[in-house]
C-alpha cells in the first residue's frame, strides 16, 4: 500500500468530504480529507490504481488538484 497527500481546492463542508472519500472508495482506495488544511490523504495499491486515476476521480467530483 502507498500512502500519498494531495492538495485539493475547492472544499468546504461535509458534502465536499463525503463526495470525495465516496469516489476514492469507487475506485478501490481509502481517502481520507482534512477541510481544515485542503488535503486528502489516500491510500492505494499501486498495482491496481494510478495517481492519475486518483486525481481524475477526485476532479470527476468538481475539485481541483493542485
Amino acid at each position: 500500500m502507498k500512502s500519498v497527500t494531495l492538495n485539493v481546492q475547492g472544499m468546504s463542508c461535509s458534502h465536499c468530504v463525503h463526495a470525495v472519500e465516496g469516489a476514492m472508495k469507487e475506485i478501490g482506495a481509502k481517502g481520507k480529507v482534512d477541510l481544515a488544511d485542503n488535503k486528502v490523504t489516500v491510500d492505494f495499491d499501486e498495482s491496481k490504481i494510478s495517481l492519475d486515476q486518483i486525481k481524475e476521480a477526485i476532479e470527476a467530483q468538481g475539485y481541483d488538484v493542485v
